[in-house]
C-alpha cells in the first residue's frame, strides 16, 4: 500500500514538471531533453541530451542547483522556483 502513495505524487509531480518544463525550458532543451541544434551552434555550447547517463547521474540537489543557479552559459531559470523545480526535476527523470 505505500509503495502506492509513494508513486502518486511521483507521476503528479512529473506531469506538473512537464507543464512547467514546456513553459520554461522547452524553447532551449526541446520536447524530448535532446537540446535545441540552433541555440546550441548559436552559444557554441554542447546541450548534454537530459535524458543521458551523464545527466540522469545527477543527483536532484545538483539538478535543482542547475534549474536555480545556472551553469555555464545557461542562467538561473528564475521563472521556475519553489515546487516548481522539483516538478521539472520529476519530469526531466521520465527522460532516461
Amino acid at each position: 500500500m505505500l509503495l502506492g502513495f509513494s508513486m502518486v505524487p511521483a507521476f503528479a509531480g512529473a506531469s506538473e514538471g512537464k507543464e512547467v518544463y514546456d513553459k520554461a525550458c522547452k524553447s532551449c532543451h526541446g520536447a524530448t531533453g535532446q537540446g535545441n541544434p540552433g541555440l546550441a551552434k548559436m552559444m557554441k555550447v554542447e546541450m548534454k541530451p537530459l535524458g543521458s547517463k551523464e545527466v540522469q547521474d545527477k543527483s536532484d540537489a545538483d539538478l535543482k542547483k542547475i534549474v536555480t543557479q545556472g551553469t555555464g552559459k545557461m542562467k538561473p531559470v528564475a521563472s521556475v522556483t519553489g515546487k516548481q523545480v522539483d516538478d521539472v526535476i520529476a519530469f526531466v527523470r521520465t527522460l532516461r
